[in-house]
């Protein structure tokens, strides 16, 4: 066969437009009758070139029969793209073989699109050397689609030229290449610093997002949304999250839904949510559920965290546990809490070794609490923490305490703060009390204050034009304690604002921790009170005081009780002194007793 010419191939040609309108739609069959008339006429009169683009449309319209014979008759006239064209009709037809001797024709006289063919038809043989070859050819003339095919080979190969075909394949307009280029620079965007052209890999990866997603790629679409919602960028996100769910692609829909629950607006949430978890997304089905959990619709949320499941994601099981345990179905908790737990969900291994526990089932709940903290669970390190020094073995309970303390848990954090202090550690023990006191734990704070109190040097004599007080750190963690409701923190604030003289801030904080139960409080706030001239009010906070097994305010009581001459309540509340001591006190109150007594019976 003589070599062929270098035709234009109609299937690459863009030709045909897709119309807009009614109108258009009728404007562009006609001229498309009128130009498939001419090509006829042409053809007819002996034009090879025409012979080649009208077998082209006619392929294109689906009429095999009528394209076969043009495309022939061009072919043999030397016409490459009728020799590609003719290899893509009889593919079509199922004569795979004969399409690609056509193919191998027209490559071999230069037609990229006839090698690409090839070698894609030669992969799905597996003849992967020979595809190389074909689908190479085709790239290096430019061939979009050979760039792309050669990419996806070398990639499946793990061969590193892969990205550069990608890339050349992305730069052409390929939308799938941009979008697979994108991932490739997403999972190494991480550490690796820009690179020469000053754009880092999660820069580049966002660029080949953005021009993959206004192509109509709905996941990079997806993808881009997700990065500018990790940026804060939210209103860009959501409109890349909405084209990508009109798209149909089920995880935009729900993330969009988020976005949606996020700014207040829970019925448009629930519409994209609904519309996700119809399409299989487990998702946003655990989302719809949650959403009629929380007003109360609970067999709504179950018939979704069944649905969830049924999508195969493993929150749906632990969601039903979470609801079936809130409405007291332990049983049945048990079993979903189970079937999550066995299918690798750690916080459903978590709740299913404390709802053992809680039965009294320690032996059952101490594996589920290994496997739930050993796969990452912060709770189910600190649960364990808290079971093995139930159980004495202080060692293995700080182990446990110390990884969920390092995972910001604050509890943990506290507990570990203060097996530092009682080993002697007071630096460790410092580090660990800040992050818990930072976290919010009032009894924290209360220790951190006291670490940081008794290092204090004591307070210089006040000199004349000095301030009479600066506060200290330490009475700033006293008062973060206090103000968080810790009874002992409230005592020693109201008693750092005696010391300076601050008797209404005193007695503020003093009554906060009475009324909370402390009798230290109660006591204290009797002694202002007394000092201050009501002594009936004192008596009252120091009765509850002594009720509460205060020493202390039973002697004050005594005392009061004898100055107005009510000697056997006096004798009562010297008794209870003495047995509630300590020791100083029980002393002094045994010798009013006594002196009560004698007096009573003289």
């Amino acid at each position: 066969m003589d070599v062929m010419g270098d035709k234009a191939t109609l299937f690459e040609t863009g030709r045909f437009v897709q119309p807009s309108g009614d109108e258009e739609e009728g404007e562009i069959v006609a001229e498309q009758a009128a130009e498939e008339l001419r090509q006829r006429l042409a053809a007819e009169a002996g034009d090879i070139e025409a012979m080649s683009v009208l077998g082209a449309m006619l392929l294109r319209r689906g009429d095999l029969d009528g394209a076969e014979p043009h495309l022939r008759a061009a072919t043999a006239a030397g016409d490459r793209a009728a020799a590609n064209n003719l290899g893509v009709l009889l593919h079509q037809r199922g004569y795979a073989d004969e399409a690609a001797g056509w193919w191998r024709i027209a490559a071999v006289a230069g037609s990229a699109a006839a090698a690409h063919a090839l070698g894609r038809h030669h992969r799905e043989r597996g003849d992967e050397p020979a595809a190389e070859y074909w689908l190479r050819q085709s790239a290096e003339q430019g061939h979009v689609l050979g760039a792309y095919a050669l990419a996806d080979l070398l990639e499946h190969r793990g061969d590193p030229d892969a990205e550069r075909w990608m890339r050349a394949a992305a730069e052409r307009g390929h939308r799938e290449a941009a979008y697979r280029l994108a991932r490739a620079l997403d999972l190494r965007a991480g550490p690796e610093p820009a690179g020469d052209n000053g754009v880092s890999p999660a820069e580049e990866a966002e660029q080949w997002y953005r021009q993959a997603a206004a192509r109509g790629h709905r996941r990079a679409a997806l993808h881009l949304g997700a990065i500018l919602e990790k940026r804060g960028e939210l209103k860009e996100a959501g409109r890349w999250y909405l084209t990508s769910a009109k798209d149909g692609e089920p995880r935009a829909a729900c993330a969009l839904g988020f976005l949606l629950r996020d700014a207040g607006d829970s019925e448009s949430a629930a519409v994209w949510w609904l519309r996700a978890a119809q399409d299989g997304d487990g998702n946003a089905a655990n989302a719809l559920g949650a959403l009629h959990a929380e007003r109360g619709e609970t067999q709504t949320a179950e018939r979704w965290y069944r649905a969830a499941m049924d999508a195969g994601d493993v929150n749906g099981a632990y969601n039903l546990g979470l609801l079936c345990a809130e409405q007291g179905r332990t049983a049945q908790a048990e079993q979903w809490y189970r079937r999550a737990a066995y299918a690798g969900h750690r916080e459903a291994a978590n709740a299913l070794a404390v709802l053992l526990l809680q039965g009294g089932d320690e032996a059952g709940a101490e594996p589920w609490f290994s496997k739930a903290a050993e796969a990452g669970s912060v709770d189910a390190a600190f649960n364990l923490g808290i079971l093995y020094a139930k159980r004495g073995e202080d060692a293995l309970a700080l182990r446990w305490y110390e990884r969920a303390a390092a995972a910001g848990h604050t509890e943990a954090a506290l507990q570990v703060g203060m097996a530092r202090l009682r080993d002697g550690d007071e630096q460790e023990a410092e580090r660990h009390l800040r992050c818990a006191a930072g976290g919010g734990s009032a009894e924290a704070a209360y220790r951190l204050a006291a670490v940081l109190d008794a290092r204090r040097p004591p307070a210089s004599a006040h000199e004349l034009g000095e301030a009479l007080h600066e506060k200290t750190e330490c009475e700033e963690w006293y008062e973060r304690a206090a103000s968080l409701g810790h009874r002992r923190a409230q005592v020693r604030v109201g008693m750092l604002a005696a010391a300076r003289g601050d008797v209404v801030e005193a007695a503020r904080w003093y009554r906060a921790a009475a009324e909370a139960g402390s009798r230290n409080g109660a006591f204290n706030l009797g002694l202002l009170l007394a000092r201050e001239g009501s002594e009936p009010e004192a008596a009252v906070w120091w009765t509850r005081a002594a009720d509460a097994g205060h020493g202390r305010a039973a002697l004050r009581l005594a005392l009061v009780y004898a100055r107005r001459g009510e000697l056997a309540e006096g004798q009562r509340w010297a008794d209870r002194a003495v047995s509630l001591g300590p020791a100083e006190v029980a002393e002094r109150a045994a010798r009013l007793r006594d002196a009560l007594r004698q007096e009573l019976s003289a």
